[in-house]
C-alpha cells in the first residue's frame, strides 16, 4: 500500500474530555486501532487537528521502519480520489 492509501483508511475515532496535568479539562481524540495515536486540545477541533498530524507522522514512521501499519478496513476510494486531485 502507498502512504496515500494508508491515509484513506477509516479508523474508529474516540473523543473524550480528560483532565490535564494542570487540572484543566481538555478534549482527547484518539484512534484506538492505532495504538498511541491521539491528540489533545482545549477544543475538539484542536484535538482532531493534532490527532491528524500525529496519525500522518506515525504512518510515515512505521513505513520508514518497515513496520506494519494497522489496517482494520479498506481505504475509502473517495478519499484517495480527493487526495490525488
Amino acid at each position: 500500500m502507498t502512504f496515500e492509501e494508508y491515509m484513506a483508511v477509516p479508523y474508529v475515532l474516540c473523543m473524550a474530555a480528560v483532565r490535564g496535568a494542570d487540572g484543566r479539562w481538555l478534549r482527547r481524540a484518539e484512534y484506538p486501532e492505532l495504538p498511541g495515536c491521539f491528540g489533545e486540545g482545549l477544543s475538539p477541533e484542536e484535538a482532531l487537528a493534532e490527532l491528524d498530524s500525529n496519525r500522518e507522522r506515525m504512518v510515515r514512521e512505521l513505513l520508514a521502519a518497515g513496520a506494519q501499519v494497522p489496517v482494520p478496513r479498506r481505504p475509502l476510494a473517495r478519499l484517495l480520489r480527493a487526495r490525488n486531485s
